[in-house]
């Protein structure tokens, strides 16, 4: 279990930052992802520019049709500084993001299957050191999964 305020050794950590490769929110972020009623309160009160994605209390409806769209629409591709450079992504709503994405990647299961460029070989080795790995590097923003 990870104690809070507790950094384990660098050395200790093999798991990557995220490289903003953008995989999971392209992957989730066109109809796989739920806000929290709370979530979607907040938005039409303090941050309208998110909340008119919203339509019956689910996310990702274009403001002007009202259909569902396939991405999210706050998903920004970075520019690259060179040609050859794989795409990065950025989240214009980042601290304003849902729950959804914050807790993600919760589990080394999803991170696998999602083919997450977070996860090194080594970290497949032993899934329950991976976990916990990876709950500390989570620790800002989600609880430990219990794993």
């Amino acid at each position: 279990m990870i104690q809070y305020g507790c950094v384990p050794p660098i050395n200790k950590l093999t798991m990557k930052d995220c490289n903003q490769c953008g995989k999971c929110c392209i992957k989730y972020g066109g109809g796989d992802l739920a806000a929290t009623k709370e979530e979607i309160d907040l938005w039409e009160i303090f941050n309208p520019e998110i909340f008119k994605f919203v339509k019956n209390n689910e996310i990702w409806f274009d403001p002007t049709s009202s259909s569902k769209l396939k991405m999210c629409p706050f998903l920004e591709v970075v520019p690259q500084k060179n040609v050859l450079d794989s795409n990065m992504y950025t989240c214009s709503i980042y601290l304003d993001r849902p729950e959804d994405c914050r807790h993600y990647p919760s589990l080394i299961a999803e991170m696998i299957r999602d083919e997450c460029e977070m996860i090194e070989v080594i970290d497949l080795e032993n899934s329950k050191k991976a976990q916990i790995k990876l709950d500390f590097l989570m620790i800002d923003s989600r609880p430990p999964s219990g794993s």
